[in-house]
């Protein structure tokens, strides 16, 4: 039986009780301040960005292998500041 989703929001709700699972077990490695969230745009961005047709099974399991080190990288990226713009000019 194939299961369909909708919309990544329904993909989201059907597997957060393994990204729970996931953000919890980081904690206890030491992860600070790592949410679900976190963990599902770590995947769309690095292991799902070229990928269609994913099933379930392979999501959920690509969730439970996320790499400690790889998600701490992700999340030192993606909390450091933007370079400002800033255009000056000389007078």
């Amino acid at each position: 039986m194939d299961i369909e989703f909708s919309s990544k929001e329904e993909l989201y709700r059907r597997v957060k009780p393994a990204l729970r699972t996931k953000k919890n077990e980081l904690i206890k490695l030491g992860t600070k301040n790592i949410r679900e969230v976190d963990i599902w745009n770590f995947l769309i961005k690095t292991k799902w960005k070229n990928g269609s047709n994913l099933c379930l099974f392979d999501i959920v399991n690509d969730i439970m292998q996320v790499d400690k080190e790889e998600i701490n990288q992700y999340l030192i990226k993606a909390h450091q500041p933007k370079e400002n713009n800033i255009n000056l000019e000389i007078i």
